[in-house]
């Protein structure tokens, strides 16, 4: 099996992952970053999650490295294109570099609130807002990945305009959503849910990328 298929099984294996370990934080109700409850609620959360907020980051680095694969593979693939198509695609490689290491301070603080919520919560309504506005920045790192590589991936011919138009599209709602979250501090509002579907958009945009080096 040839680098460009462990990428596409690496970008298929990250969007499971992430399914995945968001679906044991709603099963169980352990806190998310932008929660919408209250203060009270949040702290009261982190200081009864106990092992159980353990769980889900044991995944976490496992999905990190499947990221990193994934945009090695496309970076690979569309290294051929042209220095155009080269600076695109090391725009979109730093972008998922810049995500896995962001998102690791965002994971770390939640065990650092979890402390806190036994200890000091003063201490805990600053975790958490440092943890909401970096999550919230976040989202930067993966509309710059996506910008990177689809516009590499554009000017290669290696995805089709439909493709183009989702990464584009999601890349800009999660650009917005990284924008406006200094007025997130406090916990989600109603503009969250445009980061959640530039998210989404950004997990499907890597479902068809895989599919797509896989068939390479």
């Amino acid at each position: 099996m040839d680098f460009t298929a462990w990428a596409g099984l690496a970008g298929l294996g990250f969007v499971l992952l992430a399914l995945g370990i968001n679906a044991m934080y709603i099963r169980g109700r352990l806190p998310l970053p932008v929660s919408a409850n209250g203060f009270d609620a949040v702290a009261e959360s982190f200081a009864t999650v106990g092992e159980a907020l353990k769980r889900p980051s044991v995944a976490a680095p496992a999905g990190w490295v499947c990221t990193t694969v994934f945009a090695a593979g496309m970076l690979s693939v569309l290294w051929d294109g042209g220095s155009g198509t080269q600076a695109w695609a090391l725009v979109g490689f730093a972008g998922v570099l810049m995500q896995n290491a962001t998102f690791t301070m965002v994971e770390a603080l939640r065990f650092g609130m979890a402390e806190a919520a036994t200890r000091n919560r003063d201490a805990l309504a600053g975790l958490w807002g440092s943890s909401n506005v970096l999550f919230g920045f976040n989202q930067v790192f993966l509309a710059l990945a996506l910008l990177g590589f689809t516009a590499a991936g554009s000017s290669a011919g290696f995805i089709p305009g439909w493709h183009a138009a989702l990464g584009y599209t999601s890349a800009a709602l999660l650009f917005a959503s990284a924008s406006i979250s200094p007025y997130n501090a406090t916990g989600a509002n109603r503009a969250a849910a445009i980061g959640f579907v530039g998210w989404l958009g950004w997990a499907t945009w890597i479902v068809v990328s895989s599919i797509t080096l896989l068939r390479h």
